[in-house]
């Protein structure tokens, strides 16, 4: 491995259910990387236990810092690792590893914000064609946060928006229970919903005409809980299951974009919206936002 003092990083994350670690050259470019998902070690408890999660992190991510160094071959002059917010556990792991790591090769150690990663990750080279000049409007739609951020650099972000209850990612995992599906959650009622017809249960849509541009979905998750209610126990009939699943994951869809279709019109000196977080890889949901995004002239 090379000894030159190439600007290099290295980045742990450790927040919760994943652990990644990644060699990130002094521009941005990701030189080598690992994840790993924990989906199986949570999944007989249908949700991320945390003394698990940070058991599991303690035992893999030695061996896959291990890993990128070697890969990318170059010697860091920095690491980095998420700080906060996540799981106490998990993020002790990952920070403290990364900190003994720094101490060791007195190297400087840099704790990071986990939301502002989610909101400056989309500007990493390779990832867009052109990465978003600030400002910009960020959505981070996750399992543990909802929020709604205009982003102007680094440390610089005024938050619009948040949820006032569960975040989407959380609603989607708790639903997918009712509906007797695996873990995660969010995954098996995207798939259950894609045979499903939308419009066929009568669902609230959730901050409906509501002023500024918070969010919500307990109202929602309550709603598909009621009608489930009304069955006898055991199994929902797969067809009501899925039109139950497509009308759900609707719902969620046209919130997000009702309320950042709100804010892109109040962000007068943005014009591309960043969706971030997990919840960003439903394809409804994503549909919804680009659509939304077109009508107000954003990128």
């Amino acid at each position: 491995m090379s000894s030159l003092d190439n600007g290099a990083v290295l980045g742990i994350e450790t927040s919760c259910d994943e652990t990644a670690a990644a060699v990130l050259a002094g521009d941005g470019r990701v030189l080598a990387e690992r994840l790993w998902s924990q989906s199986a070690e949570h999944a007989p408890y249908a949700g991320v236990v945390p003394e698990i999660a940070a058991r599991a992190h303690l035992a893999r991510l030695p061996g896959m810092i291990e890993a990128v160094l070697a890969d990318a071959a170059v010697a860091p002059a920095a690491v980095a690792a998420t700080a906060g917010p996540g799981l106490i556990g998990g993020l002790i792991v990952g920070a403290n590893l990364g900190k003994g790591f720094a101490l060791a090769r007195r190297l400087p150690f840099y704790a990071v914000n986990h939301l502002e990663a989610h909101a400056l990750a989309a500007r990493l080279p390779g990832l867009a064609a052109e990465p978003p000049a600030f400002p910009y409007l960020t959505l981070l739609v996750s399992g543990g946060h909802c929020l709604l951020v205009e982003t102007h650099g680094p440390g610089a972000h005024a938050v619009l928006g948040r949820t006032l209850d569960d975040a989407p990612g959380e609603a989607f995992d708790k639903v997918a229970k009712m509906l007797g599906l695996g873990w995660p959650g969010g995954p098996a009622l995207e798939r259950l919903a894609a045979g499903g017809d939308p419009a066929r249960f009568s669902l609230p849509r959730p901050m409906l005409g509501r002023e500024g541009f918070d969010f919500s979905f307990s109202g929602l998750k309550t709603a598909v809980a009621t009608i489930v209610a009304g069955y006898p126990s055991g199994a929902l009939p797969e067809r009501d299951a899925a039109d139950l699943a497509a009308g759900f994951q609707a719902r969620v869809a046209w919130t997000l974009a009702d309320r950042a279709r709100r804010g892109m019109r109040a962000a007068k000196a943005c014009r591309v919206l960043v969706v971030s977080g997990g919840v960003a890889a439903n394809a409804t949901v994503r549909a919804a936002l680009r659509a939304a995004a077109e009508e107000e002239g954003f990128a």
